[in-house]
């Protein structure tokens, strides 16, 4: 079976969308597919401009004037196009009369663009990028969802869909078991840590939905009891805004709050191991990779007591209200004793994730999608 993966516009830095395309391609020749990797061509987005403002509107021209006839000329051979990555949506034009599959991650951006996050504000030119994806995904015949939690919310906002969906849960996409000591050691050091440090570890953007303010703020609450007062929090991902850094001197723990930009695959997974825990207190996700991530290290989680938080977790975590600071501080102080348990737990957890449950998922959409478009076309035939 040839296969065609769309997967994102490399410019835009997406990289966990870009690595997923990646090993999605690895995994399926490993299992014997033909397959093709495409990207929408960077061609004007090789300009040597600065991110934002005219960078933003020259990507536009890659990616929606450009794009989409390169990306149908390439998959004109294939027996199904899978678009990786639901952003992208709007290219189910690219896959002609040909089967296809769209794998949905989550629709937070479609719901914040139509007011449903109060505070939460999206330009106009976001409104209509976001009504353009929903509006694409109305009209696909067969979507994948990352989980039960994307699932419930694509229905959502999508009433009419009439695709066949099906929940395939994420495996990792990067290398994620306990290291040792010397990486460990070495991924301290990289984030300004000695040896002996102990830490409170958060993964994610400055993204409103990651609640890094909530995780600072539950952090500190901590730092007030005995055992966390020595502790220090980790920020992985982007550096704070100044926002995020007047928190963390209102709250009086400026020195105790680190960043770590930029971490490699590498570096991370000996973060992951040496944390006390991850905390990770979102307030919606579509998966939550980090949650499987830090359980695959051999690392305790708290996280927020929501869908799909609770699906990819089980059992194997602290659970809190990620906006009841002092209730989740006090919840944490109770369970830390837990986290041996929650270790040995959570490693059984994640090996359940698999990438072997995650493949079989998707062949068999391909299988079923291509024997459906096949008695479709036979139909339309007669």
């Amino acid at each position: 079976m040839k296969v065609t993966l769309i997967s994102n516009y490399e410019p835009d830095g997406s990289n966990s969308m870009l690595r997923y395309g990646r090993m999605l391609k690895s995994k399926l020749r490993e299992r014997g597919y033909d397959v093709l990797l495409l990207h929408p061509p960077a061609l004007l987005g090789r300009l040597p401009l600065r991110r934002g403002g005219l960078a933003k509107w020259i990507g536009y021209i890659d990616k929606f004037v450009i794009a989409p006839w390169y990306l149908r000329w390439k998959s004109r051979n294939a027996d199904v196009v899978h678009i990786c990555d639901h952003s992208n949506a709007m290219y189910l034009w690219c896959a002609g009369s040909r089967p296809h599959v769209i794998t949905c991650h989550d629709v937070i951006a479609v719901r914040a663009a139509r007011g449903e996050y109060p505070g939460i504000e999206t330009r106009g030119t976001g409104r209509l990028l976001q009504w353009w994806i929903a509006t694409s995904l109305q009209r696909a015949r067969y979507v994948v969802c990352v989980s039960h939690k994307t699932e419930a919310d694509l229905r959502t906002v999508a009433p009419r869909m009439q695709a066949t969906v099906r929940v395939v849960h994420h495996s990792l996409n990067r290398s994620c078991e306990p290291t040792g000591e010397e990486q460990v050691r070495q991924a301290k050091a990289a984030a300004g840590m000695d040896a002996g440090a102990e830490y409170l570890l958060h993964v994610g953007g400055p993204g409103w939905y990651k609640n890094r303010a909530g995780a600072i703020r539950i952090f500190a609450e901590l730092k007030k009891a005995p055992q966390f007062a020595g502790m220090k929090l980790l920020l992985a991902g982007k550096a704070r805004d100044e926002r995020e850094r007047a928190l963390c001197r209102q709250e009086g723990i400026e020195g105790a709050v680190l960043e770590a930009q930029r971490v490699s695959d590498e570096t991370l997974q000996g973060l992951y191991t040496g944390a006390q825990a991850l905390l990770f207190p979102s307030l919606t996700e579509g998966f939550g990779w980090p949650v499987l991530e830090a359980q695959a290290c051999g690392c305790p989680v708290i996280t927020s007591n929501r869908p799909p938080m609770t699906e990819v977790a089980g059992d194997a975590a602290i659970m809190i209200d990620p906006t009841e600071v002092e209730a989740a501080a006090q919840i944490i102080r109770e369970q830390w004793p837990r986290r041996a348990t929650l270790r040995e737990e959570g490693l059984r957890n994640a090996a359940g994730f698999s990438e072997e449950r995650m493949m079989e998922g998707y062949t068999r959409a391909y299988e079923e999608i291509v024997a459906a478009w096949g008695t479709r076309a036979a139909a339309v035939e007669r």
